[in-house]
């Protein structure tokens, strides 16, 4: 088990890994070793997520998200598998974890007839300074 929150734990079977040749650095060893790690989390289906964490989720995941509602996420910076995997599952974890915070609902409010006030004074100020620098009319 993944811990991402106190309340949201993922199970590592509900993440497919697979692994792929890197285009990164490590040499001669991209040519041999597939280093880079591939892993997908279906966040539509996962019995792990809250339905809320869940859309959210998909609404962060952007162009990382296929149709289906999977998750994919390419790790290829590191030049061993266990470092990619481990890079791969921590974004993974700190995507979830944004999904997890609920937004804050805004509500409108008026301005206080203090504050309204206070914004014509100095309105008027400024008004009066810039009065204040044309050329005087003559007659």
């Amino acid at each position: 088990m993944i811990q991402v929150t106190p309340s949201i734990a993922i199970d590592e079977s509900e993440i497919e890994e697979s692994l792929v040749r890197a285009s990164g650095p490590g040499g001669q060893n991209v040519n041999k070793v597939s280093s880079a790690v591939q892993i997908r989390f279906d966040a539509r289906h996962s019995p792990s997520l809250p339905n809320d964490v869940a859309i959210r989720l998909m609404k962060l995941a952007g162009s990382r998200l296929t149709q289906d509602g999977v998750i994919v996420i390419v790790a290829q910076s590191q030049r061993s598998q266990k470092r990619n995997r481990e890079e791969a599952v921590e974004r993974l974890v700190e995507l979830i974890r944004q999904a997890s915070v609920r937004p804050e609902i805004r509500r409108a409010t008026k301005p206080t007839k203090a504050s309204k006030e206070r914004r014509l004074a100095s309105k008027e100020r400024r008004s009066g300074v810039k009065a204040g620098r044309s050329r005087p009319v003559s007659d």
